[in-house]
């Protein structure tokens, strides 16, 4: 269905503008604002741009990058602030992951249960 990555929402420090993926509007209002607070902080904090995609397989991807310009971008913030945000929102993430692979990618939940309780 998808060949590339697909934004799931993204924020930006230069345009001080959230944009999340209309594609995705089925997902309950507390997790959009909780996605909305948690990229926008982020950028807010380490500066550039912050995108969450799904890849091919429906992992979720950090996505960062700034101006060769931006002398205020914290590029060693912004390792450590997306790690500590994979630890804090691991249950979040995890959740979006089986939403992508279930709605979108068209897997079967039950497979997804059984590669779980496999260890693949």
């Amino acid at each position: 269905m998808y060949q590339e990555n697909v934004v799931l929402c993204g924020a930006s420090s230069y345009e001080q503008k959230y944009y999340f993926n209309p594609d995705f509007n089925s997902l309950p209002e507390s997790i959009k604002q909780e996605l909305q607070i948690m990229c926008v902080l982020y950028t807010e904090d380490i500066g550039g741009i912050l995108t969450l995609e799904f890849d091919e397989k429906g992992n979720l991807q950090f996505k960062t990058e700034a101006l060769d310009a931006d002398a205020m971008y914290d590029e060693i913030g912004s390792v450590l602030k997306i790690k500590s945000l994979q630890s804090e929102k691991r249950e979040l993430l995890e959740s979006l992951e089986m939403y992508y692979r279930v709605f979108f990618l068209g897997e079967n939940l039950e497979e997804d249960v059984q590669n779980v309780d496999n260890g693949d």
